[in-house]
């Protein structure tokens, strides 16, 4: 029988597969972008791949490859965007998720912009401090197991994107997913490597165990992974679209789940469980136009304030130099005080947008700031996380419509929990509420009341999927990263390096990076990302500074320039972009 159209054959993805991981590093080496520390090792392994039609980055190769080929059979930037985000709960499986949830930001070539958010919601039986013991510590019980787990919303935001927006069949997006899952895909050292890492934890539940840790070990580079339940939890979804996974007997395998280990999510929780359209952020900056996500992800509001508070310094000092990142650095402070104390679900709470998203609001923030002395986070007050294993995905069309995707199930692998007979993980974002106001998180955020735990609330985010306009009000660029709450200042400057440090894309996603969020007060930065002179210079300043031991996030981007399309994905971890 011959396959429909609009399917992959595996010599299709692989065509495109090759070309990607075949295209030309960003940099020989040798080279060295002005303000980058000497020996900055990231430069080296930057690929740039371009097209001039459409392309996509994610982060999976396969995943990647997935989307271009669903452009290349007529799909819109919508379709390629549900076939991904499926593809890879398939071979992203520390982030990719049908268990989880996300938001997407969407801009068609006529101009409409809309944006989705797909964000999982605390069960009917959530209570406050549900996660806290008799001596008001806040247990473990909101990051492993069961009890972590919100209500999915993943599924129903591909159906409800591709409802509006979508133009090929639902079921052949989903298809390739299918067929990734049922034949298998090879394990690249990325995924290896990422599997073991969780693996104490995985191996607490039998699923899970089964799943991802046959014969009782992570699987090797080169092994063929099959995920047979998966296979048939996708088909059943490319089938029957989203009712069979939120009332039918995907939705049994869920409640049965919750009860086997002490969940709470009934099948009243995942009857009633809706995406909703909201009205983007539209920030202005230096003449370009930037839409993000509004509440209840934190992204978008956060990330404008940064923006707003920096366009005062016209220019910014030279990258790399101690000034810049003192000032990147307090204007990160100063917009994670807002987040933390006054943003959360709309639905809950009210919040002053207009005032934190304003140019005056901002120009007081900025007065604040000494050129050279380190302000002092305040002792945090309540007003009355998201974790690193996110992933994120960028998308154009030969049309010019552009989506931005960020979707996570929070923590590597997320509860740990895989749903028995279903084959997929759940995730664990109830810790991205404040368990208990103002205590850190695993993450280290330290939030207030906005963000306490209640019955069908969505926590709040960091997740920040953003479009960027030119100032003619042409595309330029679609970008997103994991991170926690470095998503924020990590999407912030790669931003500032493209249009204030006049960076290639290559350039500003390899760069070395910041971040401050307020509470711990100290500025962190990538292993190696400044030199030690800038460090003396900061602390010389009044800054804590900390090394991280590793690297900041998983930027997936898309640039127009020079009458092409450039894909870059971050050299930190194992993605990669696909074109034609």
């Amino acid at each position: 029988m011959n396959r429909p159209a609009y399917l992959l054959s595996s010599s299709a993805v692989g065509a495109i597969l090759g070309a990607a991981l075949c295209a030309s590093p960003a940099f020989s080496q040798g080279q060295l972008p002005s303000g980058f520390p000497a020996g900055w090792p990231l430069l080296e392994r930057t690929v740039a791949e371009t097209a001039t039609s459409g392309m996509v980055v994610s982060g999976s190769p396969i995943a990647s490859a997935v989307g271009a080929e669903i452009l290349k059979r007529g799909g819109n930037a919508v379709d390629a965007a549900v076939a991904v985000g499926f593809a890879l709960a398939v071979v992203h499986p520390e982030a990719g998720n049908l268990g989880g949830g996300g938001y997407m930001v969407i801009r068609l070539a006529d101009g409409t912009v809309s944006t989705l958010d797909y964000r999982e919601t605390a069960p009917g039986r959530a209570s406050r401090n549900m996660y806290l013991d008799e001596q008001g510590r806040v247990t473990d019980r909101s990051v492993i197991g069961h009890l972590a787990a919100g209500v999915p919303g993943s599924v129903a935001g591909m159906f409800e994107a591709h409802r509006r927006y979508g133009s090929l069949p639902w079921r052949d997006l989903v298809q390739p997913a299918v067929r990734l899952a049922k034949e298998g895909f090879v394990i690249d050292e990325f995924r290896s490597r990422s599997i073991a890492s969780s693996a104490r934890k995985l191996a607490q539940f039998p699923a899970s165990r089964s799943q991802f840790l046959p014969n009782g070990e992570a699987p090797k580079p080169g092994t063929l992974f099959q995920q047979p339940d998966l296979a048939a939890t996708l088909q059943a979804i490319a089938d029957s679209g989203a009712p069979v996974f939120y009332r039918g007997y995907i939705a049994d395998l869920i409640v049965a789940e919750m009860e086997r280990g002490g969940g709470i999510i009934s099948k009243e929780d995942l009857a009633g469980y809706r995406p909703i359209w909201r009205d983007p952020v539209v920030i202005r900056y230096r003449g370009h136009t930037i839409y993000s996500m509004p509440p209840s992800s934190s992204g978008g509001v956060t990330l404008a304030e940064i923006l707003n508070i920096l366009e005062g310094y016209d220019p910014l000092p030279p990258f790399g130099a101690a000034e810049s990142v003192h000032l990147k650095a307090e204007a990160m402070r100063r917009a994670f005080i807002d987040r933390n104390r006054y943003l959360g679900d709309p639905a809950f709470v009210s919040m002053p947008l207009d005032r934190l998203l304003s140019k005056e609001y901002a120009a007081t923030l900025r007065s604040e700031i000494d050129p050279q002395k380190a302000s002092k986070t305040p002792a945090f007050v309540s007003s009355g996380s998201e974790g690193t294993n996110t992933t994120h995905y960028s998308i154009v069309d030969s049309r010019g419509n552009a989506v931005s995707v960020t979707t996570t199930i929070n923590s590597s692998y997320g509860s740990g929990v895989t749903v028995t007979g279903a084959g997929f993980l759940l995730n664990n974002e109830m810790d991205d509420f404040a368990a208990a106001p103002g205590r850190p998180n695993q993450y280290g955020l330290v939030q207030g009341e906005a963000n306490a735990i209640a019955p069908g609330k969505r926590m709040l985010s960091a997740m920040t999927p953003s479009i960027v306009l030119d100032p003619q009000g042409r595309l330029r660029m679609v970008l997103g990263t994991p991170g926690g709450p470095t998503i924020i200042t990590s999407v912030a400057q790669v931003i500032l390096n493209v249009i204030d440090h006049g960076m290639t894309l290559a350039e500003a996603v390899a760069a070395p990076r910041i971040h401050h969020q307020a509470w711990p007060d100290q500025i962190f930065y990538e292993r190696g990302g400044l030199s030690d002179a800038v460090v003396e210079t900061l602390r010389s300043w009044g800054h804590t500074v900390e090394e991280r031991s590793g690297y900041s996030g998983d930027i997936a981007a898309i640039e127009w320039r020079g009458g092409r399309w450039i894909g870059v994905a971050d050299p930190r971890r194992g993605g990669g972009a696909a074109g034609y």
